[in-house]
């Protein structure tokens, strides 16, 4: 018989045949080298491309010892619950090689008063109890453990936290005779920070709070309590992080005001306003010491509590974001656009603009969409010819060089990037955007058009002839 090789690998070591054959059998060679990612520069394409080659020749044996999956791990301490009273919990997928930790935060509204909770336990329960959870989940987008999707964080220890308190991960109340729900948002974050300290984040080099929607907003009120958190366990050298996606609300007038009935329809100040009385809810107390007792809910707002913050943040935000629209009462129904809601659009686009022109770090592209980071198409999205994984990656290059010597940015590896063009779907590299009546996709001239858009008064407006505005909307300038 032939020499026999073996290839299997496991997350300790490989086996190697014995120095005789039949006499021991397979014996074990040392333990693996852990791989850590955190420092990697150069060219950093070309280093991925390599590893998934090297993943690749060993993929028959190593698939069953690298799940894709993220497992469930509800809280050991049953004291801190969902709305319901159900155990919080986590989702996890560890990755030995890995010191970096991405935390998701999930995002979903929220509800603001006895009977908008009601009727959301009743539509939208799993956002409220963990009864229902399914055992594992796929991790998409930035959570994703395929290089292709995820080029720059796909080996890091992977969480996804359940949104289950409706308070924008504010919450502090537990429920009771008095409160006929739980509103634990800030606390499930803590619960769940001691307990990965025992699964490995305590050896962590970063730690990445992310969060979509609700959850966005969630990063810019806890990222700073969670690098407390951490100092006060005892672990200074973990740099915790944020990056808040589509959790950068405006505190604007609404286009038609209406009274404050449910999520929907009640501005964004009233309803937070509401909220934070009803969930018990905490704001950083650097942010709190800016405003006037009562005056809390600033803090939900990026641009309020983003000067008050210790913590880098990477905020990713839509010019035109759906769910700002949708509380500012603009609906895009498939009729046309009436001039003063066009208007109305295009301020909105300008004001966030200006919100975010001192974000250090900031990815704002001119899009009509919500929530960018755990879609699968996250990749395709850029702003001035550089895509969000690429911004991500070179702020994080950032960090890492300032952290060793002081450095500025990297040249050629932007992280300030906000589209200049001023109507929505302008940028080219937009999500693409539906017929809600004949599901047909269009253009960006189709959907202005589409909307109202009126080619011969906005040429006039812009000092320009309506074919040349028309080919400057085709190239996204």
């Amino acid at each position: 018989m032939g020499t026999r090789r073996c290839i299997s690998c496991c997350c300790w070591g490989c086996c190697t045949p014995g120095p005789a054959a039949g006499r021991k059998g397979w014996r074990r060679r040392g333990p693996a080298f852990p791989l850590d990612f955190t420092a990697v520069e150069g060219n950093m394409d070309s280093f991925m491309a390599q590893v998934k080659s090297l993943a690749q020749s060993l993929y028959p044996c190593s698939a069953q010892a690298l799940p894709h999956d993220l497992r469930l791990h509800l809280l050991h301490n049953a004291s801190v619950t969902c709305n319901d009273g159900s155990p919080a919990g986590y989702y996890l997928k560890e990755s030995k090689g890995s010191r970096r930790w991405l935390l998701f935060l999930e995002g979903g509204w929220y509800c603001f008063n006895r009977e908008n909770c009601d009727t959301r336990y009743d539509t939208m329960r799993r956002l409220m109890s963990s009864r229902e959870w399914p055992a594992t989940r796929v991790g998409t987008g930035i959570l994703s453990s395929q290089p292709e999707e995820n080029p720059h964080w796909w080996n890091a220890n992977m969480v996804f936290i359940p949104y289950c308190s409706s308070d924008v991960w504010s919450g502090a109340s537990s429920k009771s005779e008095k409160n006929e729900y739980a509103f634990m948002g800030a606390l499930i974050i803590q619960e769940v920070i001691k307990e990965l300290v025992g699964k490995g984040l305590s050896t962590a080099k970063v730690l990445l709070l992310a969060g979509s929607s609700a959850g966005g907003t969630g990063v810019l009120l806890n990222v700073d309590r969670v690098a407390e958190q951490l100092e006060e366990m005892g672990y200074q050298g973990i740099q915790v992080r944020g990056l808040a996606d589509s959790g950068w609300f405006l505190d604007n007038k609404q286009y038609r005001r209406t009274d404050c009935i449910d999520t929907i329809t009640c501005a964004p100040t009233e309803a937070i306003r509401r909220g934070i009385r009803y969930w018990n809810g905490i704001v950083p107390e650097r942010c709190k010491l800016q405003f006037k007792e009562g005056e809390e809910w600033n803090c939900f707002f990026g641009y309020k509590i983003y000067p008050t913050l210790r913590c880098p943040v990477f905020v990713v935000q839509w010019l035109f974001d759906e769910a700002q629209l949708t509380v500012d009462n603009v609906h895009l129904t498939g009729q046309p656009v009436q001039e003063g809601q066009w208007l109305y659009i295009q301020n909105l686009g300008r004001e966030l603009r200006n919100t975010l022109k001192d974000v250090t770090a900031s990815f704002a592209p001119a899009c009509l969409s919500h929530e960018i980071i755990t879609r699968n198409h996250w990749t395709d999205i850029q702003v001035k010819g550089t895509s969000l994984p690429r911004a991500l990656h070179c702020w994080d290059r950032s960090l890492h060089e300032s952290n060793k010597n002081g450095k500025a940015p990297l040249k050629g590896c932007p992280i300030h990037l906000i589209d200049s063009c001023p109507w929505p779907h302008c940028n080219p590299s937009c999500p693409t955007i539906r017929d809600q009546f004949t599901g047909q996709e269009m253009n960006v001239i189709q959907f202005l058009m589409h909307m109202g858009f009126d080619v011969q008064k906005m040429a006039q407006q812009q000092g320009l002839e309506p074919s040349k505005l028309l080919g400057m909307l085709s190239s996204g300038n």
